[in-house]
């Protein structure tokens, strides 16, 4: 359910902003995302990542996750090896209007953030009852 330009649509988008991150190689906050009938899922990888570090934003249908994971390394040490990336990161989606952000929720489990959007209640998918009896007219 992430927003629709163009001609992709929302599993396509989704695929690519996934595969092709704006972040260079390496400070990527890996993401898998599904839907139900009820919400849409997103997971994220943050190994490491104080939880108070952790900030979600909604705005104007985008999600911004930023986290950050300082240095293990003191000061005044001299580092051997450093394959771990530190600092700051942040990954940016864009959402459907069909999401309720309002209502989002969000848990920091074993280094995994899972967040759950609610589909907005006009995007949910309902049934039509049919009637009988003669054909009515219809307004317009």
């Amino acid at each position: 359910m992430l927003a629709r330009t163009g001609g992709l649509g929302d599993l396509e988008r989704l695929t690519h902003q996934l595969a092709h991150p704006a972040a260079p190689a390496g400070t990527v906050i890996p993401a898998d995302a599904w839907r139900d009938d009820e919400a849409l899922y997103l997971q994220f990888d943050l190994p490491g990542m104080d939880r108070s570090t952790i900030e979600l934003t909604t705005e104007q249908h985008a999600l911004t996750l930023t986290a950050e994971r300082p240095s293990p390394i003191p000061a005044d040490a001299r580092a051997v090896l450093t394959e771990r990336p530190t600092g700051r990161f942040t990954r940016r989606l864009a959402l459907s209007d069909a999401l309720d952000t309002a209502a989002a929720e969000a848990a920091y489990d074993n280094g995994v953030l899972t967040l759950r959007i609610p589909l907005a209640a006009h995007a949910k998918p309902r049934k039509i009852a049919v009637s009988g009896g003669a054909p009515k007219q219809l307004t317009a």
